[in-house]
């Protein structure tokens, strides 16, 4: 039998999590897996490794999800076409910066993203072809840089009217195609080594197991609740480690960094019982 150490522990395990979440949700394994994992290994380390089990995971959840892609792929291409020029400039900027500023990066860039989610913020597009291809290269910088894409592609497909079997599969497809590219790039850079690809095969069993779980406990539990506890579960992670990655750089001290992730935690309360309060109030007005 195995054994690990605890920091690949808590890797495996952050993993397994993070894969029945997106199994559930149709995204969220870098958001949850990224906070956790920066506190262990180096982006230019776990960038790649997480690269190539998205590429797994997506590909699988397309392919679970691929009855519903005729109805969505024509309304993906221009995201698609403006993911190419994102993701390369994403990858050599991941070469050029130094860790603990990225990191820092990482962190300032996906705790904002997650709270708007957490709020339950709406931003309908009615013209997609428009943004599609700035949002894509936005999408692509991001994605190739922090390896995090679903609190953004969640924004917008969540208010576009698109079936629960549609948004899983059009954010599948625009995953397939970001991953796929960002692995050409990283090759293309020369950053896989053998320490992303030992960091792959721990983690790909968690991807595997996790990802046919959550979508089994999709079907048991409110989507919505599911997808705001996660969001608030994700965003507490990222305000500790945007605060120590603060810290680092000398930027704040570590009363300040306490003071923000109390803050945080106050609005993700806040927000939860003013839904609980709201799904109350229509209840009553209902019956």
């Amino acid at each position: 039998m195995p054994s690990f150490t605890p920091a690949e522990l808590t890797l495996f395990l952050t993993a397994l999590l993070a894969a029945l979440v997106n199994g559930a949700l149709g995204y969220g394994f870098s958001s949850i897996t990224v906070p956790v994992a920066l506190g262990f290994v180096a982006n230019r380390v776990l960038n790649p490794a997480l690269v190539l089990l998205e590429l797994v995971l997506n590909l699988a959840s397309l392919f679970l999800n691929r009855r519903s892609l005729p109805a969505v792929w024509r309304r993906m291409l221009p995201l698609m076409v403006g993911l190419l020029p994102g993701v390369i400039v994403g990858g050599l900027f991941l070469t050029m910066v130094a860790a603990v500023v990225l990191k820092a990066a990482t962190y300032a860039v996906l705790l904002p993203l997650i709270l708007l989610q957490a709020a339950g913020v709406r931003w309908p597009i009615r013209n997609e072809r428009t943004i599609g291809v700035p949002f894509g290269l936005g999408l692509g910088l991001l994605y190739s840089t922090t390896t995090i894409s679903g609190p953004p592609l969640a924004l917008l497909l969540n208010n576009q009217g698109f079936a629960q079997d549609e948004f899983r599969a059009a954010i599948a497809l625009i995953r397939v195609a970001e991953s796929s590219l960002t692995l050409v790039t990283y090759l293309f850079l020369g950053l896989y080594g053998s320490s992303s690809l030992g960091l792959f095969w721990l983690l790909l069993p968690a991807v595997v197991i996790g990802l046919p779980l959550g979508r089994v406990l999709l079907r048991r539990v409110s989507k919505d609740a599911f997808r705001r506890l996660c969001m608030g579960v994700d965003a507490a992670l990222v305000s500790v480690g945007l605060g120590f990655a603060l810290q680092q750089l000398g930027w704040i001290d570590r009363a300040v960094s306490y003071a923000v992730t109390a803050a945080i935690g106050g609005f993700i309360v806040g927000s939860a019982w003013q839904r609980f309060l709201l799904l109350r109030k229509n209840q009553v007005t209902s019956s």
